[in-house]
């Protein structure tokens, strides 16, 4: 029977609450289809051991409505489970136009930080038609399907929010793009690694706070990115290339980001880095985590020995967003499917590139300009900006 067939037929809404089991389900359709209903909706959720399950159903007919209340009832405290029976007409009412899942991670999450959240979204005249959890470990992630909002109006006015009560927020249109096949591009230094591997490289070569009085130079704007880059990897030049074995055994990845990986790659999504860091690291994270792209600068050597120079085209603020575009293209993946991970400025372009740019524990002006942000410091907490839930992440772990 369709939506329209049954927008004014009597129905009845069961509600079934108590200690969950095995058999509830079956048992309360077993006990109605005596009665030659037809299912219209089925909901059920299971919090703590309580089950609440709801089933929209046709009246029966015959004139045993009385017959199927007090049948549903004697089932019910058999259980020592308790029944609710609503009598109406019709389906649920139809969801607004305008969906998006908004995806909420706390660290921990308060009432206080969901009660601003759900104003926000009734502030926007968007209703909440469903929530569920997506995780409890190492954040706690619920998703809200919201409708009657426009996605772009309700990620301004819940980014906003967020950043005010210190919870991170991602708002994605509701469709079936959401499941589809993605690319994910990530920046490398102080995203997929905790290190920057120019300071490793400095360190070895005894040069740390020339590579740091650099890099403040920059920060300051006094030197755009490449300019920056080659007047620090100027500081190496010299340095024997057996550093660069060194430097790859000390490059520590960022907590969650083998189990980000793995669990993209186990769901058939493709995964690339971009950095304004060197090759001769990025390639060895290529081989070691299974990724499907990577992109840095090289540096160059000759004679056993780093020359002061980089070889090849310059991967900067721009190059990354080019490098998004060219990883997607070859990966045959739209760029409104593709999701960018990055903490710094030079990142801003490729995050406002993909359909998805997410600021991890980044500067505050990335923050302000990405879609969404994460700020926890573990970073498969992107997994569920994605929708992806804590039980398909352990599926991947053990697969």
């Amino acid at each position: 029977m369709s939506a329209s067939q049954t927008s004014d037929v009597p129905t009845l809404l069961v509600k079934i609450f108590g200690k969950d089991r095995p058999g509830i389900t079956a048992g309360l359709f077993d006990t109605l289809a005596a009665y030659s209903v037809d299912v219209v909706d089925i909901e059920q959720v299971v919090t703590r051991g309580r089950i609440v399950l709801c089933a929209l159903v046709t009246m029966p007919v015959g004139g045993t409505e009385g017959e199927l209340r007090a049948t549903v009832h004697s089932w019910a405290e058999s259980l020592k489970m308790q029944a609710e029976i609503l009598s109406g007409t019709g389906d649920n009412r139809p969801r607004g136009s305008g969906r998006s899942h908004v995806t909420v991670l706390g660290h921990p999450l308060t009432a206080e930080s969901t009660a601003a959240i759900a104003a926000r979204i009734t502030g926007t005249g968007g209703n909440i038609d469903r929530i569920f959890r997506l995780a409890k470990y190492p954040v706690t992630a619920v998703e809200f399907a919201v409708s009657g909002a426009e996605t772009a109006p309700l990620r301004t006015a819940l980014a906003t929010a967020a950043a005010q009560i210190g919870v991170d927020v991602a708002v994605v249109s509701a469709g079936l793009h959401r499941r589809a096949q993605r690319l994910v591009v990530m920046d490398v230094d102080s995203t997929l690694i905790q290190d920057e591997v120019i300071e490793l490289f400095a360190a070895h070569a005894g040069c740390e706070a020339e590579v740091a009085e650099v890099t403040e130079r920059a920060m300051r704007g006094e030197l755009d990115f490449e300019q920056s880059l080659h007047a620090r990897v100027e500081l190496l030049a010299g340095l024997d290339a057996s550093v660069v074995d060194k430097v790859r055994s000390e490059v520590r990845l960022t907590p969650g980001a083998r189990t980000l990986i793995r669990t993209l790659k186990m769901l058939g999504y493709q995964v690339g880095v971009v950095s304004g860091g060197f090759t001769q690291v990025t390639d060895d994270l290529r081989e070691r985590l299974g990724l499907d792209f990577a992109s840095a600068n090289t540096l160059e050597i000759v004679d056993g020995k780093l020359t002061g120079r980089v070889t090849g085209e310059i991967v900067d603020r721009a190059g990354k967003a080019r490098l998004l575009r060219r990883f997607a293209a070859e990966a045959g993946v739209p760029l409104a499917q593709t999701v960018a991970i990055g903490d710094g400025a030079n990142d801003l372009d490729m995050l406002n590139a993909a359909g998805l740019g997410v600021a991890f524990n980044a500067k505050p002006v990335v923050r302000e300009a990405a879609h969404t942000a994460v700020n926890v410091p573990f970073l498969d907490a992107v997994l569920y900006l994605l929708g992806i839930t804590r039980e398909e992440v352990e599926a991947a772990d053990l697969a």
